[in-house]
């Protein structure tokens, strides 16, 4: 199997009125609406996948699942930034959909119907410390950290055993609307996460 490795951030937004229960309970608690509806974008400082650069591409996923997420047949979409190559395309393929093995290998087993992959313009951007995600025309979103009480640093979970990250930024969804795949949604002012990403095999 081939080695690979992804560095950078992740930002998520879902449609579960507060903080996702999935974090905490490993998939095992359902989310606040019963199903889960969730759009990640993905922004990889540096990456390989065997000797297919990364770095620098950005990419987004658009995931529904129907109930408890540890059960499985979930339904997901890829979109790759319009910059990466044809190989860069097919190992983010791979690695997204889980036969890379590795940190994303849940997703192989998860998964029951993929929606497609497909190339677009990506932007990811931090600014005042809200993330701002946008695939033209499909996504366009804004997350902010939950601010704490001791002298407004973020709320975090931290040393969890969630797939994403052992460490979870609590944020809410300032903007967070996905059009794409026969889908519409909009989860402005609900849960969303903001994690390090740091996944290989």
């Amino acid at each position: 199997m081939e080695p690979w490795k992804l560095e950078g951030e992740l930002v998520l937004s879902c449609n579960c009125t507060v903080f996702c229960p999935c974090v905490l309970s490993l998939g095992n608690a359902p989310p606040t609406e019963g199903y889960c509806q969730t759009w990640a974008g993905i922004r990889i400082d540096k990456g390989h996948f065997d000797d297919v650069e990364l770095s620098g591409i950005n990419a987004g996923l658009v995931m529904e699942i129907p109930g408890l997420m540890s059960r499985g047949n979930w339904e997901a979409g890829l979109f790759v930034d319009e910059r990466a190559s044809v190989y860069a395309v097919k190992a983010l393929t791979r690695i997204f959909t889980g036969r890379a093995g590795g940190s994303t290998h849940l997703l192989s087993i998860l998964v029951g119907k993929s929606l497609g992959v497909r190339q677009e313009p990506i932007h990811y951007r931090v600014e005042n410390g809200t993330r701002h995600f946008q695939i033209p025309g499909i996504v366009d979103g804004a997350v902010t950290p939950v601010r704490g009480k001791e002298g407004g640093e973020q709320v975090v979970i931290r040393n969890s055993e969630y797939w994403i990250a052992p460490d979870v930024i609590v944020s809410r969804a300032d903007k967070s609307r996905m059009r794409a795949f026969g889908r519409n949604w909009n989860f402005a002012g609900r849960s969303a996460e903001i994690c390090r990403l740091d996944w290989g095999n």
